[in-house]
């Protein structure tokens, strides 16, 4: 199992490494990088190439999470049936890691939020309704889209712990304090990725959402 988990991680980095928004920006001769915030995640190209391709990059970075998962699942869901869920997880996981560092961009990629919620609708769909509405809500009132994607964060570590202890998760019982560690990881990695956005909230000159884009 302990080399199941390194495949799956790295099929899941794999899938990671399609760097949606960056690839958009390209198509239309523009390094997405050296504009805006400089992030390749939905937003910054939201805010640089405008709203269609903000989100076509959005479903594409949650596709590649939901494919990773549906890969591992159909290479070992007949050899580890009993453990398939949590090397799911792993190959979520490392699609995110992917996402967040990959190698050939010397390890500066997105923030993870839009493959998060891949990974939320692959494996914990029950977490979905409550990160989508914090994350809507806080949006909304605030118009900080980072503030946002914290808080969803926060949320889905909250929910993996109370749906854990409830009884409410997939994994298998010697698999579940290893998948919650591994969510709370993610969502942890998320928030820190995020360090410049709270600089910024606090310091009350965070740039707000707006569906215009730049090139406008």
């Amino acid at each position: 199992m302990e080399l199941m988990r390194l495949v799956a991680l790295a099929i899941g980095y794999a899938f990671g490494l399609i760097l949606s928004g960056y690839l958009f920006g390209k198509k239309k001769d523009v390094d997405i990088r050296k504009q805006g915030s400089g992030n390749i995640g939905t937003t910054n190209t939201m805010r640089i190439l405008g709203i269609k391709v903000g989100a076509l990059t959005l479903v594409c970075d949650c596709l590649k999470c939901v494919a990773a998962v549906v890969v591992v699942w159909l290479l070992f869901r007949t050899s580890y049936p009993e453990h398939i869920v949590l090397l799911e997880l792993y190959g979520a996981l490392g699609a995110i890691l992917g996402h967040d560092f990959p190698f050939f961009m010397k390890f500066k990629g997105g923030k993870g939020i839009a493959c998060s919620f891949g990974m939320i609708l692959a494996l914990f769909p029950q977490c979905l309704p409550l990160c989508v509405l914090i994350f809507v809500l806080a949006v909304a009132i605030t118009r900080y889209v980072s503030l946002g994607s914290i808080l969803a964060a926060l949320g889905l570590m909250v929910q993996i712990w109370i749906f854990g202890a409830k009884g409410w998760l997939a994994f298998a019982t010697s698999d579940l304090l290893e998948a919650q560690i591994l969510v709370s990881f993610a969502c942890i990695l998320a928030i820190v990725l995020h360090r410049g956005n709270i600089k910024r909230l606090l310091a009350g000159n965070e740039n707000k959402f707006s569906f215009k884009s730049k090139r406008d």
